[in-house]
């Protein structure tokens, strides 16, 4: 991270935060190409864009600190404490500890692949039954599964699908909310309170009953309440977001390529490959915050100690300096990580759960059951925000 020459961040005063919820493409573009290290005075935040600057950071956390402070904490003020996200090792290392085992591989298929299928199973039925003139993927089948997913994977029984899909938008949107909208916070602290409550007793009973699930390996793992409430609430956020946005992003991406969706379709084994090109082209995680603990130089730029970073890895994953023809959605291209789930130490504890749930079984599943199934241009389709960004709105018809 050294170089002979360095520059103060050039201001992207011409950044608009409108834009970037509508459509954030355009805008990454322009900063990958004019100033991939900018300082954002809307965000009141300088903008990494590029993969390697990007990468970089990830690869510090001594120097790039996952525990900001001041007005970047949104996260912290959704969730009601900081997360192990927002925090940097030993303490990251000691919390995440817990939940691994419930999320390896080898314990998502044994145990939890059935629940995922069956879950998957029993709403293909419901978007079935609401037919190619009326079904949309999101509120039909997106949102219901992964919510169910997560009600079993954080063992909070007799949580309702509506409950933890209202919570999960709730923690999302006060995670994003840096231009601190009353409305937004209104809602999150509804939510925040709601979970606390529900924790309030399970918690004490996953203590002295365990139960495999994650709420019950925080529990077990030595933890204060509140850091066990904080990391359920950061499972609940980005446990349902992702995975949900992961579906429809899916069927709207081969929608669009029907060559490739071919390809899927006749050769099953693809799935995984289209799902990890789905996450690089459509990151439904768009930017996460991190703090410098000092001076310090990136890709030419001086970032001075206590700077507010936003690591926009929706932009380094279309960056033409790390995928040839980053913009195009391709199957077919060569293999090479990206940082749809962040990458470093604080690479997504559940990307093997959503990998599992969604890239092995709901996504395959949908197609198997529904061949012809594909967005329906006659209905009108909705996306939102650019920190979190995914369909909210995805109208599907197939061939009866």
């Amino acid at each position: 991270m050294t170089t002979t020459s360095t520059t103060s961040a050039p201001a992207a005063d011409w950044v608009d935060p409108a834009a970037l919820a509508i459509d954030p493409y355009p805008t990454y573009r322009r900063l990958l190409d004019e100033c991939p290290v900018a300082w954002v005075p809307a965000l009141n935040r300088y903008l990494v864009t590029s993969f390697a600057g990007c990468r970089a950071i990830e690869e510090d956390q001594e120097t790039f600190s996952a525990a900001v402070s001041g007005g970047g904490a949104t996260m912290a003020r959704a969730l009601g404490a900081q997360p192990m996200l927002r925090k940097d090792d030993p303490e990251h290392a000691h919390e995440r500890r817990a939940i691994n085992p419930t999320l390896r591989p080898k314990s998502l298929r044994e145990r939890w692949a059935p629940v995922f299928e069956r879950n998957a199973r029993a709403q293909l039925e419901v978007l079935r039954q609401r037919g190619p003139g009326d079904a949309d993927l999101n509120r039909d089948y997106a949102a219901p599964v992964a919510s169910q997913n997560l009600v079993d994977l954080l063992g909070l029984r007799g949580t309702g699908v509506e409950d933890m899909r209202r919570w999960s938008h709730a923690f999302i949107a006060g995670t994003g909310n840096l231009l601190d909208d009353a409305e937004i916070w209104r809602r999150c602290d509804a939510a925040r309170d709601e979970v606390d409550t529900l924790l309030d007793e399970l918690v004490p009973h996953l203590r002295e009953h365990p139960d495999g699930s994650i709420t019950s390996a925080l529990a077990g793992a030595g933890l204060p309440a509140s850091q066990v409430a904080a990391n359920v609430k950061l499972t609940i956020a980005g446990g349902m977001n992702e995975p949900q946005h992961m579906v429809t992003n899916v069927v709207w991406a081969l929608s669009r390529h029907p060559d490739q969706r071919a390809r899927a379709l006749a050769d099953p084994a693809l799935w995984p490959t289209v799902f990890d090109e789905t996450v690089r082209w459509l990151s439904p995680i768009g930017m996460y915050p991190r703090e410098t603990t000092r001076d310090v130089v990136l890709q030419d730029v001086l970032l001075p100690a206590g700077a507010p970073v936003g690591v926009v890895v929706g932009a380094a994953n279309r960056d033409d300096a790390a995928f040839e023809h980053a913009d195009r959605f391709d199957i077919t291209r060569p293999r090479l990580p990206h940082l749809g789930f962040g990458s470093g130490t604080h690479l997504c504890a559940g990307h093997w759960a959503a990998r599992i749930a969604i890239g092995e079984i709901a996504v395959p599943l949908l197609y198997a059951e529904l061949p012809s199934v594909r967005t329906d241009p006659r209905r009108a389709e909705s996306w939102d925000g650019w920190v979190f960004r995914g369909l909210t709105a995805l109208p599907v018809t197939w061939d009866a």
